[in-house]
């Protein structure tokens, strides 16, 4: 590989381990997140089930405005369980907000947040390195715009707000298991190829999350010494979690636009349709015993 295609796997790899920064480092968190105003939702029609209600909302943390995205089954009665759903470094876009719906029809109101704020979306990996070190490079930051979502989803009128869940996508799975490190209030966490390193490893009762991380064998960006590092680290801080290897699977396996970037870019990214619906339904299953019918 020339170092024209190497570039971008640097820069990913060198982020996400900031994304691991201690939190004595970070600055101090921006004032707590505001309850989004009524004229800060926006319903959509964008399912095909339209039972799915769908709706954009603006909501801040510090100065930042960020942008998100809730769907939820209007045919089901009472409050259900919420999902906070991160995106990959690319940005909020189509992809998280799909599997948004997919949660919906699972009977979850589902959240797709916003790290990044303007709801901004990378098409080049340098615009994604710039804004996802933007928020590596304070955890600070991160932590707040983390719990802005984690109160707006809160505060849906369909959600049972002591039932909360999050599952995250490459650098989103890298966030919502730094999120139960730092001891988030989450039922569970589940991370698709998600970064695992860390410079800030759990520590013993600190997580309260149940974790599930599913992984491609074949993940060049996190190798096996960051898998082994991170089994090390959950073992040793007694974390209920599960980690699932599928063989022959890339980074980023779940998201079928992965085989253009790597064409494009030469990112060892790569689809894989079996190893998609597999880690889907080990995600059902999961949810579905954090959460289970009252």
């Amino acid at each position: 590989m020339t170092m024209k295609g190497l570039r971008p796997i640097l820069v990913v790899v060198v982020a996400m381990c900031v994304l691991g920064c201690t939190r004595r480092n970070a600055k101090p968190e921006p004032a707590a997140p505001a309850a989004p105003e009524e004229n800060d939702v926006t319903r959509t029609d964008d399912s095909p089930d339209k039972s799915i209600q769908t709706e954009e909302v603006s909501y801040t943390a510090g100065d930042t405005t960020l942008k998100g995205y809730v769907a939820w089954d209007a045919n089901q009665k009472g409050p259900r369980p919420g999902v906070l759903v991160v995106h990959e470094w690319w940005g909020h876009g189509d992809y998280v907000r799909k599997r948004a719906r997919m949660l919906a029809e699972l009977g979850y109101t589902a959240l797709a947040l916003d790290m990044y704020g303007d709801g901004k979306q990378a098409d080049h990996p340098d615009d994604a390195m710039k804004f996802m070190t933007e928020v590596v490079s304070n955890m600070g930051v991160a932590k707040a715009r983390f719990d802005a979502a984690y109160e707006l989803l809160k505060g849906h009128g369909t959600t049972n707000p002591s039932a909360i869940a999050a599952i995250g996508y490459c650098f989103g799975g890298a966030v919502a298991l730094h999120m139960a490190r730092f001891g988030a209030d989450l039922a569970g966490v589940v991370s698709f190829h998600g970064n695992l390193a860390t410079e800030a490893p759990a520590k013993k009762g600190a997580v309260k999350s149940k974790v599930l991380v599913l992984h491609g064998a074949d993940d060049e960006l996190v190798p096996a010494e960051q898998v082994s590092a991170f089994k090390t680290e959950m073992d040793a801080a007694e974390v209920d979690y599960d980690f699932v290897e599928y063989p022959g699977a890339k980074h980023a396996f779940t998201n079928p636009a992965a085989n253009g970037k790597n064409e494009q870019y030469g990112i060892p990214l790569g689809y894989d349709e079996a190893a998609d619906q597999q880690s889907w339904q080990r995600m059902v299953e999961f949810l579905e015993a954090v959460f289970p019918p009252s």
